[in-house]
This record gives structure tokens, C-alpha cells and sequence, in this order.
């Protein structure tokens, strides 16, 4: 049957991935106690949501044991069309080929060998008090104490909590994210990855899936700078997301969400521009629920047959189907995607400024506020209210973490971050590894301009208390270089690459000689969960003067024009010539009463 639908998504056109599990988070009847996911104090209690097995339970996979995940893979992996699928892992022809097209004729549509990918929801796996053998020892021979004292009240304990959260956060990536990929590669796939919900490195995590991916509008657009950031850092051409979850809001099973079956194409739009505004170029709606009785019959019937018969709906999704409420906007609408997408896989990301991705505050802190919690934003760690400073604006500024400095190097005045280049390294944060402190103090040694706002402190728990006056001693070696200032303008005197009052969010890539902007309508910047119904409305004709500042070329001043709902695509030439690409699509948007 899998690979009866493998095949018929082909003849379609349709590219077919695999969710690599029986729903999310991995887990399943076959996954034995000894590979399930364990707490301190025993095996976790917790289990499967809605699996495809009920009413069969099962056991959440342990996520810190390669080998465990290694058996339940094997598992998985028999039951899929692996001779089916295309190319090999990374170096598949379709994500070559994106990585080498020079215009948005020269990237295949997805009947062209496109490979599968074996999907990874978002993490949802229960992380207090996580667990696995030999997880104590470890802890022990790296920090120089004993955890399991502290872990019945462990939150009592910020600074033990933090060294906690880091080997679980090591335990993540390496046990978990990177076999996933490296299991795929030696299966003739690749990855496509939600790393969010994870206890990590999210930066670490999404660059280690081929392709990073987002969710939205249950996660603000604008987390989808964390893996947008990765994929710059690693050269991965393809940023995707879920996108339309929970549009209006989330009921819990079984539904329905509110305006369930009314929503309006102009809000998705919103949301689709504020997605690729912050880096993304490949959208997967959330989603179309099969209708068996009504797939052979012709579209007016099927419509009539799924209204009559109270049709199936995805209860934390926007619906999608015969009978949606947009369902006559749909082909202009997913042509519009189509265009954008493609224009925005050309080139590679444009950036001025990598921001210091600032793990060690966020794990150094418990729950978000009891207001900031929603369904999903539980904890600071999460990162879900993490943005670049406002002083960046206009800036393209992409994160990096400590893992990425590592791998870095400053030659001919540029920051070289494994594929992404930075004029600046900008550092804010109230605490600062040692490790994150010794690569940055590298690369400021270097001569790269280091913009550190403030002396962060050392976390975790010091038991060699002269570990507190090195952390001290090297920052204040660092803050006495020359190219280190708190003064980000005294350092990058350039002004941003655009600027102006109120001016829209956008994202750019370099394509040879010439710059490609998306700017999407100033009423889709700063959305956040839930949108409201009908918002659309309030994304009237509107003007935004803003300047221009590109290397090689004198700044000039540029009127962006939006019609209602509308965005901007601009090809910039080094010449500063300016040539608007038609994007060929507005909503219809109803009256605002």
C-alpha cells in the first residue's frame, strides 16, 4: 500500500515523504522497555498521543540511545518502499540541482527524481527528569559531581539544572538527530526535520537535517529564522514548514478549532509571507484529510458528497478540501507559493551579522511566565520568544551558535561560518560558556569585529571554583581588544542593506551578481498565535520609503508600493538597477466590519 502511494504520487507530479514513526513523538508497540523513553526514577510513564495504533498504546522510543533508535529504524525502515526511492541522502538530484540553479526556470518541479524523506515531527517527548544508562556516569566524569541528589527537585538548583540541561542537550544531537540523518543517507533518503520542542542546541539540530523545518502559526514566523539560520550556516538550499497550523487557536482532540471550515485565504497569505519573510522557501499545507467516498467523483460532486456526509477534519489544522471555505482560491494561491518558493531556493541567504544564539540564558531559566505560555511555549528553553535586536534591523542578522564558531574562521576581513559570511559577531547574553567565551575570544584575537553588549557570567556549577576567575580573567582580556566595543555603530559603520521608518520584514539572497528581496505586506510582520479571523482586512494599500545600502554602490531611496495583501519581489542589480517580478496574485479580502 506504501508504495502503491509512492508510485501514484509520482505519476502525479507529487514528491511522497514518510513520517518515520507511527504518529509523533517516535514510539510504538514494538519498542521494548528497554528502548523507551526513561526518567530518573524509572521508565516514563508517558505515551503515543492519537497513534495510528490505537487502541493499542505502545511506548515512547528513547530519543538519548542511538542503538535504540538504530532497532526501531530497522523496524520502520522494512515496512517502507525503500527500493522506491531516488537518489542518494543529501547528494539527491533535486536538492543538487536547487543548489545549482541559476534562475527559477532551472529548479525541477517535483516529478523530476525527486527523492523521499523520512519526516520528523516536532519533539514532543516529555523532558523532566529525562533519562538514560549511563547518563549519571557521564555527568559525573564531565562537571565533577553527582546529579541524581539534585534531580527530585532539580529546578530549586538553576546552576545544576544548566549542566543538567547540556549533556541532555549533547545527549539530543548526537544520539538522536545525527543517526536519523546518517541512517537515511545509508538508506538512499534524506531528512526533513522539525527540531522545535527539543531539549538542545536548536541550531545543532536543524543543521543536522537535510532539511530543516518550521511550523506556523502554533510557532510565531519568526522562529523560522532558527532553521533558515542553519540552512544558511550548512549550504542546505531547502527551508520548509508546516504551515497553517492552528490558525485561529487550538481546541484540544477532537476539535474543532475555532473558524474550523471558515478560514480566509488572505490570512493564509499573511502567514505564507511572514514564513518565507524569515527564511523560508517550501511550504506544506497542515492539512488535506482523505475522503474515500468522494475521490472518484468530479469536483462540484465531491464537494456536495463531503458536505453532505460531516467530512473528516484535522482537528488543529486549518481544513482543507473539497468543501474548504477557500477551496476556489486554491490553484492561484499555491501557484503564488510556487513562485516564491522557487525565487527563494536561488542563490544563498544574504547576511551582514551573525547573532550569538544566546542557549546558556535560556537554559539557565525554568517555565516562561504563566502569559507567555501556550501550547507551544512551556519553557524559556524552547526559544520561542527569541529574536535577533532591534539595533539589527534591516541587517539579515542569522544566528550561530558556540558549535558553529568552532568551525569558523576570520580571513580577508570576513567571518567565515562553514558557508555563511558576516561582516560582525554580535554577543548579548547574561551568561557565557567557557566554550561559546574560547571561540569567540579566537576569533576576536583574529581581528573580527565583536560587538559583546554586556560581561556575561559564567553558569553551571563551578566545583573548581577557579574555573569562575579564568571564565573572568578571558572576558576581560576579550573586552580590552581593540575590535571589541559595546557600541555596535562604532564597529560596523555601513548602514544596514535597507532602512527606513517602519519599513517591512523582508529576507534576501544573493544570486551572482544581483540581490533577491521579499518583502511581504507590512500587516504580516510581528504575527503571532492566534491570528485573528479576518485579519487580512487590516492589510489595506499602504506605502514604505526605504533606502537602499549595497556594497559596491552608491544607497538610494526606493517607494515600495503594496496593494492590499499584496508583497514584493525586487531583483537589485550591483548596478543598482531595480526590477519588480511579478508575483501575480492578491486575495480577495472581505469588508472589515
Amino acid at each position: 500500500m506504501v508504495a502503491f502511494a509512492r508510485r501514484y504520487c509520482e505519476s502525479l507530479g507529487l514528491g511522497c515523504d514518510f513520517t518515520f514513526g507511527t504518529l509523533w513523538p517516535f514510539g510504538g508497540t514494538f519498542v521494548s522497555e528497554a528502548d523507551a523513553s526513561q526518567r530518573y526514577d524509572g521508565p516514563s510513564p508517558e505515551r503515543p498521543g492519537r497513534s495510528w495504533e490505537l487502541p493499542e498504546e505502545g511506548r515512547i522510543l528513547n530519543h538519548l540511545d542511538r542503538q535504540a533508535f538504530y532497532r526501531y529504524a530497522d523496524r520502520l525502515v522494512s515496512a517502507l518502499p525503500v527500493s522506491e526511492f531516488r537518489g542518494s541522502g543529501v547528494q539527491g538530484a533535486w536538492l543538487e540541482s536547487v543548489k545549482s540553479a541559476e534562475s527559477v526556470d532551472d529548479i525541477p518541479g517535483p516529478a523530476s527524481a525527486v527523492p523521499s524523506a523520512l519526516f520528523c515531527d516536532s519533539f514532543e517527548v516529555e523532558t523532566e527528569g529525562l533519562w538514560t544508562a549511563g547518563f549519571g556516569e557521564r555527568f559525573r566524569e564531565r562537571f565533577g559531581y553527582d546529579i541524581l541528589p539534585f534531580m527530585p527537585k532539580l529546578d530549586e538548583h538553576p546552576d545544576v539544572r544548566y549542566d543538567y540541561r547540556k549533556l541532555i542537550a549533547d545527549y539530543v544531537q548526537h544520539e538522536f538527530y545525527e543517526p536519523f540523518t546518517e541512517y537515511s543517507h545509508r538508506h538512499n533518503s534524506f531528512t526533513r526535520v522539525q527540531c522545535h520542542g527539543a531539549p538542545c542546541d536548536l541550531l545543532s539540530a536543524y543543521a543536522a537535517a537535510d532539511v530543516p523545518e518550521s511550523e506556523a502559526v502554533l510557532f510565531d514566523p519568526e522562529s523560522s529564522r532558527m532553521p533558515a539560520s542553519a540552512a544558511a550556516l550548512t549550504g542546505k538550499p531547502v527551508v520548509s514548514a508546516e504551515a497553517f497550523t492552528c490558525l485561529y487557536g487550538w481546541v484540544p482532540y477532537p476539535g474543532p478549532g475555532p473558524h474550523q471550515g471558515e478560514e480566509q485565504v488572505g490570512d493564509l497569505k499573511l502567514l505564507a509571507d511572514a514564513l518565507f519573510a524569515n527564511g523560508v522557501n517550501h511550504v506544506f499545507w497542515h492539512g488535506m484529510p482523505y475522503q474515500p467516498q468522494a475521490a472518484s467523483l468530479k469536483p462540484q460532486a465531491a464537494q456536495a458528497q463531503a458536505q453532505a456526509m460531516s467530512p473528516n477534519r484535522f482537528y488543529a489544522s486549518i481544513h482543507v478540501g473539497p468543501d474548504s471555505a477557500f477551496a476556489a482560491e486554491l490553484p492561484e494561491f499555491n501557484a503564488y507559493m510556487e513562485r516564491v518558493c522557487a525565487a527563494m531556493k536561488l542563490g544563498s541567504p544574504y547576511s551582514e551579522v551573525a547573532v550569538y544564539l544566546p542557549i546558556e540564558d535560556q537554559w539557565m531559566k525554568g517555565e516562561l511566565p504563566m502569559e507567555q505560555q501556550k501550547p507551544s511555549a512551556r519553557y524559556h528553553w524552547e526559544m520561542h520568544y527569541l529574536r535577533p535586536p532591534a539595533e539589527l534591523a534591516g541587517r539579515q542578522p542569522l544566528w550561530v551558535s558556540a558549535s558553529f564558531l568552532r568551525k569558523a574562521r576570520f580571513e580577508d576581513g570576513v567571518l567565515q561560518v562553514v558557508d555563511a559570511r558576516f561582516g560582525l559577531l554580535y554577543v548579548d547574553c547574561e551568561w557565557l560558556d567557557a566554550d561559546g567565551l574560547a571561540e569567540i575570544a579566537r576569533l576576536a584575537k583574529e581581528g573580527l569585529p565583536v560587538c559583546l553588549k554586556r560581561l556575561p557570567k559564567r553558569p553551571g556549577r563551578a566545583v573548581d571554583k577557579s574555573e569562575a576567575k579564568k571564565h573572568g580573567a578571558a572576558l576581560e582580556a576579550l573586552r580590552r581588544l581593540s575590535n571589541v566595543s559595546s557600541d555596535f555603530g562604532s564597529l560596523l559603520q555601513e548602514p544596514p542593506i535597507v532602512r527606513g521608518e517602519d519599513a517591512p520584514d523582508f529576507w534576501c539572497r544573493a544570486v551572482d551578481d544581483e540581490l533577491l528581496f521579499f518583502f511581504g505586506h507590512p500587516a504580516s510582520r510581528g504575527l503571532t498565535y492566534p491570528m485573528e479571523h479576518g485579519q487580512a482586512a487590516n492589510a489595506g494599500q499602504v506605502r514604505r520609503d526605504v533606502t537602499f545600502s549595497i556594497s559596491g554602490i552608491d544607497s538610494f531611496r526606493l517607494s515600495l508600493d503594496f496593494g492590499p495583501c499584496e508583497s514584493l519581489l525586487l531583483r537589485v542589480s550591483r548596478t543598482g538597477r531595480v526590477e519588480r517580478l511579478d508575483l501575480c496574485y492578491a486575495p480577495p479580502i472581505p469588508i472589515s466590519h
